[in-house]
């Protein structure tokens, strides 16, 4: 074998097991995916934050650095040490990265399912947002909801390669964007509300993607309390949307659901809920 750094070999488990309540009122042992922050440190100094599965953290942190051509051979690297107590990893160089500032000044966020930069500050932030608790939507309103981002037209049907985020009332979509990134998506959809001053406090926010951290402290941070998905969900998204009192709603197609938090703000429709008493 050739040369390798010192290595940690600190990998988190890939899924963790929650538990969710389907359309037919069953409460139902889910896997969803994990999502931890590791902090890259290089030679001391802070660099970035990803998010991640925690799979691989070391090779994960090797190949940033090497993809972000901050560091031109594995040689250069002489040590990697993840620890997931300050989930942290400490990157160790021969003899420093050379223009470190200069090559990290002008950073261009990335387009979606890639590095969460903005993590840290979004999280310091989360201590003081409340949702509005009276927000009820009833499940016929969601099952009408999934219908129209069923029907409405768009460049997922055309070309593919999209995501795709909805603002609704009720069963009403208000606003419908796609970008290639979902993250850019929900930030035009942010600044569309701010531009026509519409409150969030009474609406859904609809996504293609899956419900990461991020995504549940952005739709927080719009005041919104209900958060919808076709796909599914993080550990990290599950608990801070927990710890932030939303209401979230994933693989949801057709008539099917899976309800993980907040299921005081679903009112289950009458068919349902008879049928569950007989």
């Amino acid at each position: 074998m050739g040369y390798r750094p010192v290595l940690t070999r600190n990998a988190r488990p890939a899924t963790y097991t929650v538990d969710a309540i389907d359309e037919t009122g069953a409460r139902v042992a889910t896997p969803i995916a994990g999502e931890h922050p590791l902090t890259l440190y290089v030679d001391k100094s802070e660099l970035v934050t990803l998010m991640t599965l925690g799979a691989a953290p070391e090779a994960l942190s090797i190949g940033f650095l090497r993809n972000q051509r901050l560091v031109a051979s594995l040689e250069q690297i002489v040590a990697v040490q993840v620890d997931w107590e300050v989930n942290a990893v400490a990157v160790t160089t021969r003899g420093g990265l050379e223009d470190l500032e200069a090559k990290t000044a002008k950073r261009t966020a990335t387009t979606g399912c890639g590095q969460g930069t903005v993590f840290g500050d979004l999280m310091a932030d989360i201590e003081s947002i409340r949702l509005e608790d009276a927000t009820r939507i009833d499940e016929e309103s969601l099952f009408g909801l999934l219908n129209a981002v069923r029907l409405h037209e768009s460049i997922y049907k055309q070309a593919g390669a999209v995501h795709g985020c909805a603002l609704a009332k009720g069963a009403e979509i208000l606003t419908f964007v796609e970008d290639v990134g979902r993250h850019n998506a929900v930030d035009a959809i942010a600044g569309w509300m701010w531009l026509e001053g519409i409150d969030g406090r009474d609406k859904t926010f609809y996504t293609t993607g899956r419900l990461t951290s991020e995504m549940v402290i952005k739709a927080a941070q719009m005041q919104v309390p209900v958060l919808v998905s076709r796909s599914g969900l993080t550990k990290m998204g599950y608990d801070v949307a927990r710890q932030v009192g939303i209401t979230m709603i994933g693989r949801a197609v057709n008539r099917r659901y899976l309800l993980f938090t907040g299921a005081e703000r679903l009112v289950r429709s009458g068919a349902v809920a008879a049928a569950r008493r007989a």
